[in-house]
């Protein structure tokens, strides 16, 4: 396999005001917003970009016992890949700045990646660094 195939797999999560989550996301972490659907606070479907490639979906929670994906607010934790070191730490400081509860700041790991950790309003755990994962075997 000569390239990375696009994304497939999709973190989801589900929020108390997804709104305001989806505004945080887009001003504090750099996501891009592609779509929302919902009527008034309630989001049904929202659908967040990652700039290097994948994203996320979320909606607002749903209290009801017919709901067939029960997940809870605060419950969600992603890595997410960022083009290098430099791009890390100014990612952390716009995150700073827009509000985020950072939870570790910029550190270098053992295995050679650049990473700091944030939580968002909900309570979601977001880690944000240069690691790309290993290679897939042939």
């Amino acid at each position: 396999m000569s390239e990375t195939p696009a994304p497939q797999v999709w973190p989801t999560l589900r929020a108390r005001d997804a709104r305001a989550l989806i505004r945080f996301l887009v001003d504090a972490f750099g996501f891009e917003e592609t779509v929302v659907y919902g009527d008034g606070d309630t989001v049904e479907h929202a659908q967040l970009s990652w700039p290097l490639g994948g994203g996320i979906m979320l909606g607002s929670v749903r209290e009801s016992a017919e709901d067939s994906w029960p997940i809870q607010p605060g419950t969600f934790g992603a890595y997410v890949v960022v083009a290098d070191a430099a791009a890390v730490d100014a990612l952390y400081e716009r995150a700073k700045a827009a509000g985020a509860n950072v939870t570790k700041p910029p550190y270098d790991t053992d295995y050679g990646s650049h990473d700091f950790m944030a939580r968002d309003p909900e309570g979601n755990r977001w880690s944000f660094g240069t690691y790309r994962g290993e290679p897939r075997k042939s």
